[in-house]
């Protein structure tokens, strides 16, 4: 009867689903701080290097051809500062060292439960120019919690996609309507579980669920010659809605999802616009799990002399801002969003994150 007993209480235990990641309004393989700090509402604007993962069609807007030698980003979140650097200040090189290993995560979450510690590292060498990008991609991320209840377990989860990719762009009646297609060769490699929080964690080859496929994301996009240039735009992720190949359990597939947006972007002045965006992730539903008010995104983006930018943003229910400068060879953005942690309430857990890019190239 005891061990019956024993069983039962420790059967919530072991039936704890882990963490995961939150892909409904931010399904892009990689992200661009521009966007993230416009609510990622950038799918009719996107005019950039990243158009290869918001929509290829925003190739036919790029107005010069770049290298990007070092395209990289970091992106990290209030719950990842708070353990990383708490403490004196001896304890707080100690930590914020740890903080970049799912180990050192578990070690710090323990005294700070109900924490969810996230953070990506993103690079994306690539060679852009009007109608084609060609590059590599690069993506890590991670996410760590303990619950603030009893015997809660350390949750954690651990993702690696790259690959090469190529981005071509088909732009007709004077650039008014383009169609644009990304093809990269993935390989995804992912370790989602959990663990006693008081035992040290070496995940080996094992824990991750490994695959690889290859993957098309689709764009289109319609400019009406008129004052403001009313743009209608739509991005298909996984438009082939291929599978990623295995020998055993594979890891998180990619959903064919829709994204479709609307933008306005007025001449304010002789050197400064103003752009408007409203998108609508997910339109074909494939996350059933998250409300409709969590997919609406907005954002408004203010550049001087196409050098200086401000940003402001509302996604996933939450504000976000930032700001850019970018010149012939150098690009910085500084973005701060939130995404809500539960499913679909409305503002039911925000977590503040923070991204910071930066690029050089020729």
């Amino acid at each position: 009867m005891k061990q019956i007993l024993l069983i039962l209480l420790l059967l919530p235990l072991t039936m704890q689903a882990s963490i995961g990641f939150l892909d409904a309004a931010y399904p892009e393989l990689a992200t661009s701080g521009r966007a993230l700090a416009m609510g990622n509402a950038f799918i009719a604007k996107v005019d950039d290097s990243m158009s290869s993962f918001y929509n290829p069609a925003g190739l036919g807007s790029v107005r010069k051809p770049h290298l990007y030698l070092s395209n990289m980003s970091f992106e990290t979140n209030k719950d990842w500062f708070s353990i990383g650097t708490g403490g004196s200040v001896t304890d707080a090189i100690g930590n914020f060292v740890k903080a970049f290993g799912l180990d050192g995560q578990r070690e710090l979450l323990v005294n700070n439960t109900g924490k969810v510690a996230t953070n990506r590292l993103q690079f994306v060498p690539n060679f852009t120019a009007r109608y084609i990008s060609m590059g590599f991609l690069f993506s890590q991320r991670t996410r760590a919690t303990i619950g603030s209840e009893a015997g809660a377990q350390f949750e954690y989860a651990k993702r690696l996609d790259y690959g090469p990719y190529t981005s071509l762009n088909l732009s007709l009646f004077g650039g008014l309507l383009k169609f644009g297609a990304t093809g990269i060769f993935l390989k995804r490699s992912e370790a989602i579980g959990t663990t006693d929080p008081a035992v040290t964690l070496n995940l080996t080859d094992s824990d991750y669920k490994k695959g690889g496929t290859f993957m098309m994301i689709a764009g289109a996009k319609l400019t009406l010659p008129w004052t403001a240039l009313p743009t209608f735009a739509l991005t298909y992720h996984n438009a082939m809605g291929n599978k990623f190949s295995t020998d055993g359990t594979g890891p998180t597939e990619i959903p064919r999802q829709l994204d479709v947006g609307l933008s306005m972007t007025p001449q304010i002045g002789k050197t400064t616009r103003m752009h408007f965006e409203l998108n609508y992730k997910d339109i074909n539903d494939q996350h059933t799990d998250v409300g409709v008010n969590r997919k609406i995104l907005a954002g408004i983006e203010i550049d001087f002399f196409r050098t200086i930018y401000f940003r402001l943003g509302y996604g996933d229910s939450f504000g976000s801002a930032g700001f850019g400068i970018k010149t012939r060879r150098m690009l910085f953005d500084f973005s701060t969003y939130a995404v809500d942690t539960t499913t679909n309430e409305y503002r039911g857990h925000e977590d503040r994150r923070f991204a910071m890019t930066f690029s050089t190239g020729i």
